[in-house]
């Protein structure tokens, strides 16, 4: 079982990295009739921010238990999974902030964050399109004989694509290590999930009918979430062939950061942040008279943070010049 407090380290860094971005973000966007908040300074990121806000424990539950080597796909609300694979913070935002110093030279963005030296191979702007990009890095895995496995982490809107049952029958066929993980917050960008799938407990359901061996999991109990992801792993890196961890949770944010999220109810929201996983984490600590070490862990996430967004601010933006550079293109096309 892994630490307690590790698990809380890694969760409160994702909330402070989110937080964070959540700020710099706010009035970048106007789409949303959002003007920015008071303690914001607009046009930080030039556009919305998918935010894994109240998403943490999973994240962290099952990273707790990957190596460097294994590999990992994400989703468009993928911050949370960089973040616990191992990527650099500051990386991270200065390619939210648009700077040179971005992981992804500031061309890319918060949806397309990768870093292959800690095995992530990619957020993903296109809903489900991590999981046939996971399975065909595990068959690749597998042809050259690697200790490694792919893990792919995806919401409970994306059961609902092609891609789904397409990835998972492929992974079955060929009995391939990987891990797939549906972070089921319960509602697909602006409508709940559950009146348009099919089915009881779909992501499960689904899965074990192509005969592949879930698990579902209290995805705001990071202890419970880590139990189960060492165990489906174990059972992967021993050859069992694919698994899936359905994880139940909720994204305390609306779909993008600058989305007020009106279309919810507010009891329910109000519900939901009485489970937050963090806070049950950091009173489970306090009742192990670990207070005082979660306070300091949350004190070391923040400051970390505050460098990094700090850091961004006095980056440089990428040059005019360098503009068709580390991109496919078919000419020069003129920039507006």
């Amino acid at each position: 079982m892994t630490d307690l407090l590790s698990l809380y380290r890694t969760m409160v860094r994702i909330r402070a990295f989110e937080d964070a971005a959540e700020r710099a973000s706010q009035g970048g966007v106007q789409i949303w009739g959002q003007s920015a908040a008071p303690d914001a300074q607009p046009a930080l990121v030039k556009g919305p921010l998918h935010l894994s806000t109240g998403q943490e424990a999973v994240a962290a539950g099952v990273c707790a238990h990957l190596q460097t080597r294994d590999l990992l796909t994400s989703t468009h609300r993928g911050h949370g999974h960089t973040l616990a694979k191992g990527a650099d913070s500051t990386r991270m935002m200065c390619e939210l902030f648009g700077r040179a110093t971005g992981y992804n030279k500031g061309k890319g963005g918060s949806m397309h964050i990768a870093d292959f030296s800690v095995g992530m191979l990619g957020a993903n702007g296109v809903v489900t399109a991590g999981l046939p990009i996971a399975v065909g890095a595990a068959h690749a895995l597998k042809l050259r004989g690697e200790d490694a496995i792919a893990v792919c982490f995806f919401g409970d809107g994306a059961i609902n694509r092609g891609p789904f049952l397409e990835a998972l029958n492929w992974a079955q066929i060929y009995q391939l290590p990987v891990l797939f993980v549906c972070e089921d917050n319960q509602i697909s960008a602006t409508t709940r999930s559950a009146p348009m799938t099919a089915g009881t407990q779909a992501a499960s359901a689904r899965a074990e009918a192509l005969g592949i061996a879930a698990t579902q999991v209290d995805g705001n109990d990071v202890l419970a979430v880590s139990a189960a992801a060492q165990q489906l792993i174990a059972g992967i890196r021993a050859g069992s062939g694919p698994r899936l961890l359905h994880a139940l949770t909720y994204r305390h944010k609306g779909h993008v950061s600058v989305d007020p999220a009106h279309y919810r109810d507010p009891a329910e929201v109000a519900a939901a942040l009485l489970t937050d996983p963090i806070s049950r984490a950091r009173e489970l600590l306090a009742s192990r008279g670990q207070a005082d070490a979660a306070a300091q862990v949350l004190a070391q996430a923040q400051a970390e943070i505050a460098a990094a967004v700090a850091t961004a601010k006095a980056a440089p933006v990428p040059l005019a010049e360098e503009a068709y550079q580390d991109i496919a293109t078919t000419g020069q096309g003129v920039w507006a």
